[in-house]
């Protein structure tokens, strides 16, 4: 019998509303290609405009479905501007969507947040003398704790704010399941692009904090049940230059909340930028699945909005379902999705304002719905190559 996914669709805010409708469209379109794959979509409201609107970030409805219901969700960005100019927020000071992005975070034990730098070619990368070739590595950062657990506050006095306190925890469970997690990432895949050596890079601060001190005595640890992969280090600090100067040497990076949160922005640039950067936020039961780009409400309603990141992610999720179910459908889906994607890059006439820089600035920008419609014709078409 075939298994059909219900999937939640959180489009949010701004640009959100724009790329992820044109993702489902290319899920549609791999649900056609791929016999025995089959979707049922659950799309709700949510985020920063919704609460302006209603006074909450979602509907009890849309929450209890995410929580209990979906098998996957796929979520646009949140993150709303109000008439005065200022982002919407929560009495708390919270950004309104905090619950929907990093609520889920925590709420569904999503410890792993997994960022794919892969460059396709047709793709301008700001590395002058690198392609795409060099740059294919996995960023895998820990989700729940670190700096941004919920542990902060100020001290005022009067209406004046005199002291701020954010408290960054680390755990040993916590360092050693995302290890764990990036070793076996690293046993999945092909090895770093310089030299087909699996390699994992602990990336951290230990030479100055004692909870980076911890994840790295945790990630030694965990590494002696993967003898099949290299374990390697730097600080965070030393890495970002690293990045740019041999990207290729990178095959799967591992880092604590906050650190792995800036590195995986600047792996971001590599590859090519925002519009093209997707994201999964992976727990042992539930999966969200998001590009890594903001509500972006500048450019809203202009249907220029690059919808790749959030085309990646789609695929992405159907990898991770086809994985958690031993799915060969799901896995194919994904498969289709990237190959689909790559087509269109390499061909590079349908593409959006973002990419149409370097030696494709003559090209004429694509609408988001063209590129999307260029990406879905291509699913079909390599499904029916086989």
């Amino acid at each position: 019998m075939v298994r059909k996914y219900k999937i939640a669709v959180l489009p949010g805010d701004g640009i959100g509303k724009e790329v992820v409708p044109q993702a489902v469209e290319v899920l549609d379109a791999t649900e056609k290609a791929v016999n025995g794959l089959r979707f049922e979509k659950h799309e709700f409201e949510c985020g920063g405009e919704h609460y302006l609107r209603t006074g909450r970030e979602w509907s009890e409805e849309s929450e209890n479905f995410v929580k209990n219901e979906a098998d996957a969700i796929l979520l646009g960005a949140v993150g709303a501007v109000a008439n005065n100019g200022e982002q919407v927020r929560l009495p708390d000071g919270n950004m309104a969507g905090y619950s929907i992005v990093i609520g889920l975070r925590m709420a569904l034990d999503l410890y792993a947040n997994v960022r794919p730098v892969r460059l396709y070619e047709g793709v301008p990368t700001p590395l002058a003398d690198k392609g795409s070739k060099d740059i294919d590595m996995l960023i895998v950062r820990e989700n729940t704790e670190g700096l941004y657990a919920p542990i902060r506050g100020y001290l005022s006095r009067g209406e004046s704010k005199e002291l701020a306190v954010d408290v960054r925890i680390i755990t040993k469970k916590g360092s050693e399941r995302i290890a764990r997690f990036a070793f076996r990432q690293a046993m999945m895949r092909d090895g770093a692009p310089v030299d087909k050596v699996r390699r994992v890079t602990c990336v951290d601060k230990s030479n100055l904090l004692s909870g980076c001190q911890l994840f790295r005595q945790v990630f030694d640890e965990v590494s002696a049940e993967f003898p099949q992969v290299q374990r390697d280090y730097s600080y965070v600090d030393a890495w970002t230059q690293w990045c740019l100067r041999r990207p290729e040497y990178y095959d799967v990076v591992v880092a604590p909340n906050e650190f792995g949160d800036i590195i995986t922005d600047l792996g971001a640039a590599v590859q090519g930028g925002l519009g093209v950067a997707p994201a999964g936020n992976i727990g042992e039961k539930h999966g969200m699945f998001e590009p890594v780009h903001g509500s972006s409400p500048k450019h809203y309603g202009r249907n220029e909005a690059n919808p790749i990141a959030s085309i990646l992610s789609a695929g992405m999720m159907l990898d991770w379902l086809g994985a958690t179910h031993r799915d060969r459908n799901c896995t194919e889906g994904g498969r289709l999705i990237r190959d689909a994607v790559a087509t269109v890059l390499r061909d590079a006439k349908t593409r959006t304002y973002d990419l149409c820089v370097g030696k494709y600035a003559k090209v004429t920008p694509s609408s988001t719905q063209a590129v999307a419609a260029a990406v879905a014709d291509a699913v079909g078409k390599q499904a029916a190559k086989g």
